[in-house]
């Protein structure tokens, strides 16, 4: 099962305090070999439901174990970020002119879910549970709207918005105990999509897509959303008897596998709309596989009208499926990418638990690249599949730019086999149209992996680090000949790449010493004006500390300079610290961003009460978002909504959440 992003990022920011980072490597997952993907994988289309029960149950066999599926661990995946196009300072205005913020995102036109969007009138959250909308001009809550029952507030959500409409997405529901969850087999889950009315007095309920999978991303273009999935066969397997040999259990599974229907591989999901229901699965007509495929997964993407209603699937919008895995989602405005690495899933020894003759090597690490169009209003057009060696490290690993496509990834050598101490990363170069690869640049950081990304137009930027920071500048403007331009050895590293103004780079990250053990929070500022010598112009330090903009860019604002002749600009961070190793408290960091420099402006923090409805004080009370809307800085944690001066965080307004 996948964990939240917040959770997961929280464990990566409790082992800062306990792990040196030798290289940043974790034990990978072993488990069955998948198929070899170095060759052609574009997918094909069933031809009717028997052949593809025929294939999937054949594929599925041989990749079962001999404790079912659920050796396929799913391991913590940061959603770092760094932008394609010049697009990710956001800033618009309403219709009385007022300048506002919006979702920190990888490529401009292309919402992503997060915790609070606003279009300037009003501010939108979602918070344990409950959906809020809060007028900017009064701030005062005008409407509160549950989703979840009050003995499950703490379930994750996440927003997309649309005029007067929002899209609350709540991400896998393995723990989360909906009405429809008693008819899920323990470990294939669920996760739900609720639709609602913010035009009226009060938030409104309009109808809700609970789906069977794993979340793994949305990406929206206008009123338009596109639910990327990944369910797990629904196979019920023999009762493991002990003292049953290995082999004799294995046999057992595959003999399940072999007389299972196709309504197990199926992906199923349920709508609820105009105050009825109904349940549907994926049509076998609308099913796609590789070449080669493990039969272990299915890939699924939902398109959502938010402007429309549920029910809309039946006139050309139903889901599509990819016999396939999926981990990462990429999206701009006329293409989606899912992207998988089937060895960074599985659980075992390959060679071993595969059953490859001669007990042969797994082949080396690739990540699948499938690509769709979603230029129309429906379901995305399947374009075509491709593959590259090593692994992403998130979405931001790719770009799309005049007619290719970038990807940035890591071969490692616990992954591939290779001798310890000699994985490497590098940047291809693929043609969109085909994703047949036009050029690549190879041997960025030696022994190390990628921290983090940012493609800017013809240029890009990779952070590798191991016990120093290499900050590679390359040259992408010819898609046949990538080159590294320049190279800046710094100590630490960037977790999160952001532009900072014409010439400028804003880097967050942890500051590190000799031995590559993290020694807290730095924020630094790059000059990137000539490509051959990157500069590293000033850094902010907080020792013992980190930040959630350092695994979820969401959490990250850059305001650009608002005055004419001003350079600069405002950036801001929730920030956790610790004293002699207990957290003490998040605030949310303000650093003034100027053409040479950085400096602290100060913090803006929230009260702690007690108590809250009554109920214990949730665990997490830290800063999670800051919005701004005018001269007014919102920041925004599970307790409430503070809104601060911009210029000097004086506080303007306290708004709990009661």
């Amino acid at each position: 099962m996948t964990i939240s992003m917040r959770t997961a990022g929280v464990l990566a920011l409790a082992g800062l305090l306990t792990t040196a980072c030798s290289g940043g490597r974790t034990a990978q997952p072993s488990g069955p070999a998948p198929a070899d993907l170095s060759g052609a994988i574009r997918l094909v289309s069933y031809t009717d439901c028997d052949e593809m029960l025929t294939g999937l149950r054949a594929a599925t066999a041989e990749h079962v174990t001999p404790w079912g599926l659920d050796g396929m661990v799913m391991t913590f995946a940061a959603e770092d970020a760094a932008a394609g196009e010049q697009a990710p300072v956001a800033a618009r205005s309403d219709t009385a002119g007022r300048p506002h913020s919006t979702t920190n995102v990888h490529e401009a036109g292309v919402d992503e879910p997060d915790l609070v969007k606003t279009d300037g009138k009003r501010v939108i959250t979602v918070n344990r549970g409950v959906l809020r909308v809060i007028d900017a001009e009064t701030r005062r809550v005008t409407g509160t709207l549950r989703l979840v029952p009050q003995d499950q507030a703490w379930a994750p959500g996440e927003l997309l918005v649309s005029g007067d409409r929002a899209l609350v997405l709540f991400q896998g529901a393995e723990i989360l105990p909906f009405r429809a969850m008693a008819k899920v087999r323990p470990g294939q889950g669920e996760s739900r999509y609720v639709l609602v009315d913010l035009s009226g007095e009060r938030p409104r309920e309009l109808g809700a897509l609970t789906a069977r999978g794993t979340h793994i991303d949305a990406r929206q273009v206008g009123s338009t959303v596109r639910i990327v999935l990944r369910s797990q066969p629904a196979i019920a397997f023999p009762r493991q008897e002990p003292d049953t040999p290995e082999p004799r259990l294995l046999q057992r599974n595959r003999e399940t596998v072999l007389a299972a229907p196709i309504e197990a591989w199926l992906p199923t999901y349920e709508i609820e709309s105009g105050g009825a229901s109904r349940t549907a699965r994926v049509g076998c007509d609308r099913v796609s596989h590789p070449a080669e495929f493990t039969g272990t997964s299915m890939l699924t993407i939902h398109t959502i009208d938010l402007n429309g209603d549920l029910s809309s699937d039946l006139s050309g919008a139903a889901p599509i499926s990819v016999a396939a895995d999926g981990d990462t989602v990429y999206g701009t405005r006329s293409s989606l990418y899912v992207t998988s690495n089937p060895r960074w899933w599985f659980h075992g020894d390959p060679a071993a638990v595969s059953g490859r003759p001669g007990g042969s090597a797994a082949p080396p690490e690739r990540t699948e690249v499938h690509r769709f169009d979603v230029t129309g209003p429906g379901a995305p057009r399947y374009v075509t599949s491709g593959s590259v060696p090593g692994r992403l490290l998130n979405q931001y690993s790719l770009s799309e730019h005049a007619g290719h496509l970038r990807v940035a990834t890591t071969s490692d050598a616990e992954v591939s086999g290779a001798t310890p101490g000699t994985s490497e990363s590098g940047v291809h170069v693929l043609s969109a149209d085909t994703l047949a690869e036009r050029g690549e640049v190879t041997g960025l950081g030696r022994g190390e992996r990628i921290y983090s990304v940012r493609f800017i137009g013809d240029l890009g930027y990779v952070v590798t680090f191991r016990q120093t920071d290499p900050l590679y500048a390359l040259d992408l403007r010819d898609p046949a000949a990538p080159k590294v331009t320049g190279e800046l050895k710094i100590s630490g590293y960037s977790a999160y790449l952001h532009p900072g103004g014409p010439d400028r780079l804003i880097g967050i990250g942890q500051e590190a010493d000799g031995q590559g053990r993290v020694r807290g929070t730095q924020i630094s500022l790059f000059d990137v004006a000539d490509p051959a010598a990157p500069r590293l112009l000033s850094r902010f330090h907080q020792r013992k500390s980190g930040s959630e903009a350092e695994w979820d860019p969401h959490a990250f604002l850059y305001w650009p300079p608002q005055e004419a002749g001003s350079r600069t600009g405002l950036a801001m961070v929730p920030l956790m610290t610790w004293g002699e190793g207990a957290p003490k408290g998040s605030v949310a960091l303000a650093l003034r961003v100027g053409d040479g420099g950085i400096t602290r402006a100060g913090t803006i923090e929230h009260p702690t009460p007690r108590r809250l409805n009554d109920e214990f004080v949730p665990a997490d009370q830290g800063i999670r978002r800051s919005v701004v809307i005018g001269d007014d800085v919102w920041t925004i944690s599970d307790l409430g909504v503070k809104v601060s001066d911009i210029e000097t965080l004086t506080d303007r307004a306290w708004i709990p959440f009661g």
